[in-house]
């Protein structure tokens, strides 16, 4: 060893003097206390959170008295004289069989577009009605939708041959 045991040298400052106290301010005036916070723990309440209840009484109320109806008789409730009709016309079928006769025709000429737009615009009505078969809606919005692609097709097929011809 190379000579006395080398022993750590104490600190001059003491724990005390390193330790601050923290300090807490207060809050800037800028600074808000909402009215409808949370309080702290702790504090007591200064106002009653519920409004005291009274045994409630069991009997009936009743009105006395005239009814103002300002020389009108008083209006009874009575059942509606109109029979209610049910309405029994459905549009998703019509729109179906529409777009089906659409797409058949798109297969083979490209004019069934205005029966194909037809049947999309009567799917989408049905599919906004809520007495309407909305798996029948659905059927015709895609194959009108279909039709009118297959006839799109078609007219761009044919505008684009014209173009050879003339």
């Amino acid at each position: 060893m190379s000579g006395p045991s080398e022993q750590p040298v104490p600190r001059q400052r003491s724990e005390q003097a390193t330790r601050e106290t923290p300090t807490v301010e207060s809050p800037r005036p800028e600074v808000e206390h909402p009215a409808d916070s949370a309080r702290m723990p702790g504090v007591p309440r200064t106002q009653y959170t519920k409004m005291p209840t009274g045994p409630v009484s069991t009997e009936p109320l009743v009105a006395s008295g005239p009814a103002d109806t300002a020389g009108m008789p008083a209006v009874q409730w009575a059942p509606q004289d109109d029979v209610i009709v049910d309405d029994k016309s459905r549009l998703a079928p019509w729109a179906l069989v529409a777009a089906i006769v659409a797409l058949v025709a798109s297969w083979f000429v490209g004019w069934g577009i205005p029966l194909a737009i037809i049947a999309v615009v009567a799917a989408i009505m049905s599919l906004r009605r809520p007495v309407e078969s909305r798996s029948i809606a659905i059927w015709a919005l895609v194959l009108g939708l279909a039709a009118t692609m297959f006839s799109l097709g078609w007219l761009i097929w044919a505008a684009m041959q014209f173009e050879q011809i003339g």
